[in-house]
């Protein structure tokens, strides 16, 4: 019996000593995983920090570049972007694409080892990419435009939605370059929007510790993506503003420029008033008026119309003043005057620009008026004693529409005198074609009863007159065309035809 006790109680013994030993093992045990638990929790925690910190310092950096200066460098921005994109996604290379018009795609910001996401030969012919250095493999991406849907960037950018790619040695859409720098194993694209429109792209490749790219870098990233988004959107606002407010300063220039080009005040002409003025429908526009004086008992009189308008209408413009007045001088017909003109000017015009002109030389002397028409609309005259406006028609076709003997065999001069009283007007086609509202043309048979009801007055109050019907007409509708007229009139003063 007593050795049964013992047995028992040495049963016993082991097995509280069993258990103890399962006790601490178990301890032991929850201690290490409650230690790794920790340590991941706390790892967690630092990375967590570290992207919050990182993001903050995104935040507070870009807000720094929009308070730097009046302006600002969107390639600038773009490289700072890709730098925390980089930063926050551990990542060893990746670009921005931004959309541009027409549906492009070009990368505005490279950094790191990036390889192209293009096939190469595709843009590039047989090139071996192998034998390139890596800033020209950063120069050929940032000079190559992708098509929205073309492509994994086009793709991302054409249904703007992120891609990853955790295995992309085995995937065909990413592209794959015999050279080892250029491999990549995992990669990353999410689309910047802004009020549900792609702006571009972040793409981002290869972790620098090799850990395939996750969701949890997509998520990051695109985070990312919304507040550059907004800090894009912004600033291609102002770069937009501050090109504007370049081209006004230089539409300013060009104003005053073209403005010095038209005579300041014209040349005072014995027997003859003249009046004149030019509306430009844009801040410059393609007419052009000039009185230059010949010689001693002849002025010439020119009122010209450029078939374009804005800058492209005023440069054409200022040429075709410099080539007439080159030509003029030594020239006492119209007809032969325009035809060096034509001559000078059709070999660099553009096919789908020419200049109309109707030139005139008056004689002093004699009251005679001489006038060819190149494409211009007729002169109106109001003859003393008539009740109607007669207009006297030529032959003639616009300068710069063919070459000089085409040109030749069509234009003529005509002539005729002017008796005191009389009085001319020429105009460009943006008076008669001026429109209201209701889209209705002002027309030559407006203008001509204005120039009727308006004989008796001066030729400076005659063009004011016009000037007012015309656009209190076209009231507060858009001007599309320039409008230039000019008014002569024979003093009634008796001349002597003797002299």
């Amino acid at each position: 019996m007593l050795q049964l006790l013992a047995y028992v109680g040495a049963y016993w013994l082991i097995s509280f000593e069993l258990l103890a030993v399962l006790l601490l093992l178990a301890n032991f045990f929850g201690a290490y995983f409650s230690i790794r638990f920790l340590r991941k929790i706390r790892l967690e925690r630092d990375n967590l920090v570290k992207e919050k910190e990182v993001i903050f310092n995104y935040v507070q950096n870009i807000g720094e570049t929009f308070t730097e200066s009046e302006t600002l460098d969107v390639d600038r921005l773009m490289q700072r972007v890709l730098y925390y994109a980089l930063r926050t996604t551990h990542t060893s290379g990746g670009a921005i694409y931004l959309r541009e018009k027409g549906d492009m795609l070009r990368a505005r910001a490279v950094s790191g080892v990036f390889p192209p996401m293009f096939n190469i030969h595709q843009f590039y012919g047989g090139m071996d990419v192998r034998a390139l250095k890596n800033e020209q493999i950063e120069e050929m991406i940032l000079n190559t435009k992708l098509s929205v849907g073309e492509g994994l960037i086009g793709q991302a950018a054409d249904f703007g939605t992120p891609v990853l790619i955790s295995k992309a040695e085995l995937d065909p859409r990413v592209p794959h370059f015999e050279r080892s720098l250029l491999d990549v194993s995992s990669l990353l694209l999410v689309p910047m929007r802004f009020r549900h429109e792609v702006m571009g792209i972040i793409c981002v490749v290869n972790r620098v510790d090799q850990v395939p790219l996750g969701e949890r870098d997509q998520n990051l990233l695109q985070a990312l993506a919304d507040q550059a988004s907004l800090s894009i959107y912004y600033a291609q606002f102002r770069a937009a503003l501050e090109e504007k407010r370049r081209m006004d300063q230089d539409l300013d220039l060009a104003k005053r420029i073209q403005k010095s080009l038209l005579p300041r005040q014209l040349p005072e002409v014995k027997g003859l008033s003249i009046h004149a003025f030019n509306l430009a429908a844009q801040e410059v526009g393609g007419d052009y008026y000039d009185v230059i004086p010949l010689d001693d008992q002849h002025v010439g009189l020119a009122v010209a119309d450029v078939s374009g308008k804005g800058i492209g209408g005023a440069l054409m413009m200022s040429i075709c003043r410099s080539v007439l007045r080159a030509h003029t001088s030594q020239n006492l017909d119209p007809a032969s005057v325009l035809k060096e003109v034509n001559q000078t000017m059709v070999a660099d015009m553009y096919e789908d620009m020419f200049v109309t002109m109707l030139y005139m030389v008056y004689n002093t002397e004699t009251r005679e008026l001489a006038m060819a028409r190149a494409g211009h609309d007729p002169a109106l005259f109001l003859f003393p004693g008539e009740e109607n406006v007669k207009r006297l028609d030529s032959g003639g076709m616009g300068i710069g529409l063919v070459e000089g003997e085409l040109f030749g065999e069509i234009i003529e001069t005509v002539r005729v005198i002017l008796e005191p009283g009389a009085a001319v007007m020429v105009y460009t086609d943006g008076i008669t074609e001026a429109m209201n509202s209701q889209q209705e043309e002002w027309g030559l048979q407006l203008l001509s009863r204005a120039f009727v009801s308006s004989r008796s007055y001066s030729p400076t109050e005659i063009s004011d007159r016009i000037q007012q019907r015309v656009l209190q007409f076209v009231g507060e509708t858009p001007q599309y065309d320039d409008m230039t007229l000019m008014v002569l009139k024979v003093d009634d003063e008796e001349c002597d035809l003797d002299a």
